[in-house]
């Protein structure tokens, strides 16, 4: 299964979160350090989370139209 690192930058509802991924790459033809950002919708049962957390997120089926991620452990705050 796919797992990311991202940071929780929303929270809707009770079993949702908004996690921002940044991935990190150089760039093949200009050398330059290139960063990115992508947001995923999240599958989160408990509500220790809080915005701004370091949390792992892992690939799983389709739970929504939206949401094919679960929140798995908090790594920081």
């Amino acid at each position: 299964m796919k797992r990311m690192q991202g940071t929780i930058i929303g929270l809707q509802g009770t079993k949702t979160a908004k996690v921002s991924v940044e991935r990190q790459w150089q760039h093949p033809l200009y050398q330059k350090s290139v960063k990115r950002n992508k947001t995923y919708a999240c599958e989160c049962q408990t509500d220790k989370f809080k915005i701004g957390d370091q949390v792992i997120i892992e690939a799983c089926r389709p739970l929504s139209k939206t949401k094919s991620f679960k929140v798995i452990e908090k790594v920081g705050s």
